[in-house]
């Protein structure tokens, strides 16, 4: 049997959240998180009202991933949150999951 690695656990603040990602077999989700509040701040997903419309006209799902990636950046900055910890849910950092980042990093989020 295979070792395990051993798991760490990442923690939001109120000054620096985290950004936690999920990704099903159709659809990418994200949500900001302050867990010194156990509260989720904001979320958005390819089902996002503001992103659906866009993401219909996205020629693959990592091209869905990158406009849901830059629409939550667009909402942190709003709220004027700047810097986030990523939070990659135990997926690998490729694909979908580097796209998100990498729309969120273009949105204006620093991580």
């Amino acid at each position: 049997m295979p070792k395990q690695a051993k798991k760490t656990r990442i923690f939001g603040t109120t000054e620096k959240p985290r950004l936690v990602v999920y990704k099903s077999l159709k659809y990418t989700y994200a949500q900001i998180v302050d867990d010194s509040k156990d509260k989720t701040i904001f979320g958005a997903s390819d089902l996002t009202k503001e992103v659906k419309a866009n993401a219909k006209k996205a020629k693959s799902k990592m091209d869905a991933s990158k406009l849901v990636g830059e629409f939550i950046a667009k909402k942190a900055v709003e709220k004027k949150i700047k810097k986030v910890v990523f939070d990659r849910n135990g997926y690998k950092y490729h694909g979908r999951v580097k796209a998100l980042a990498e729309g969120a990093r273009k949105g204006g989020l620093e991580f």
